[in-house]
């Protein structure tokens, strides 16, 4: 049997509550974007460096829950350690190398240059601690949810994944991520087995978000555009969970803030593909309204 989240709303007042929440977020991360937590984060961001396309594929396929990735080394001098035992990332480093070549006839020296590349081991903020536990994290703005699921979201986002011919399972995840979706075809979907009931119900909507929207592309286009797709999926999730009776904004917000870098254009671009997403998902999940019967 599947399982659906009674209606207590028409379809008319879900799409009003929709629209208002979308339009919301931009205004919520224009907020986010004058706080001392913002530029803290912005702080912290800007000690990575970004990675080719190939190193990025590379660590989608051992860490599909990565998310912010530096050497053993750099996490020290942000103040966290790997933890023992976290087995790295294998990705390719690169060095220039510059020497002097002399032609033979003439004498003369010209100077050359190529890159040499070597793997290398990184590891995602996941696998890494705060050396002092006292220390304030400014490595997010998105704080996980406490609390439970009363309305059943993530049994019924499952069983409409499932229905779509989806693998939905709680695992542990290795990486700072609380769910992730493949993109090799194998459609499975993972979530956090760690999770609050509420934070995993949140992430259910997410992934089942990523389905709806992204399912259809492949991994390259999903990296080389994951801002927008997690900006977009994230978005649906608060959405839908608001129409449910979930409040994920202490979560929601600070992440599409991170992924969308804190543009609110981006916010608003995507929002016809969001409403459309939200629409669709939540009337997937739940019970068709009742029709009031007639005095």
């Amino acid at each position: 049997m599947v399982r659906k989240i009674k209606n207590t709303k028409t379809a008319d007042q879900r799409r009003i509550e929709a629209e208002t929440m979308q339009a919301s977020i931009a205004e919520q991360v224009e907020q986010l974007r004058n706080s001392d937590a913002w530029m803290k984060y912005l702080e912290f961001a800007q000690a990575f460096h970004r990675y080719s396309m190939g190193n990025l594929l590379l660590i989608l396929a051992q860490c599909p829950g990565a998310t912010r990735i530096a050497g053993y080394r750099t996490w020290q001098n942000l103040g966290r350690q790997v933890r023992k035992g976290e087995t790295g990332i294998r990705i390719f480093g690169g060095r220039s190398v510059r020497w002097t070549e002399e032609d033979e006839k003439t004498g003369d020296e010209t100077e050359r240059s190529t890159v040499r590349f070597f793997p290398v081991s990184v590891f995602d903020i996941g696998q890494s601690d705060l050396t002092d536990p006292e220390a304030e994290d400014h490595s997010t703005v998105a704080h996980k949810l406490t609390g439970e699921d009363p309305q059943g979201i993530t049994n019924a986002a499952t069983d409409y994944l499932t229905g779509k011919g989806w693998t939905v399972s709680r695992e542990p995840i290795s990486g700072s991520a609380n769910g992730y979706t493949t993109t090799d075809g194998s459609k499975q979907v993972v979530i956090d087995q760690a999770l609050s009931p509420a934070q995993a119900a949140k992430t259910a909507l997410h992934e089942a978000a990523h389905v709806i929207l992204h399912s259809d592309q492949d991994a390259a286009e999903y990296i080389e555009h994951r801002g927008i797709k997690e900006t977009e999926a994230e978005s649906v999730a608060y959405i839908v969970a608001g129409i449910l009776e979930l409040d994920t904004s202490a979560y929601s917000i600070g992440y599409v803030a991170g992924w969308s870098q804190g543009e609110t254009e981006v916010i608003k671009e995507t929002a016809a593909r969001v409403l459309k997403a939200a629409h669709q998902l939540a009337e997937a999940i739940t019970e068709p309204a009742e029709e009031k019967q007639a005095a």
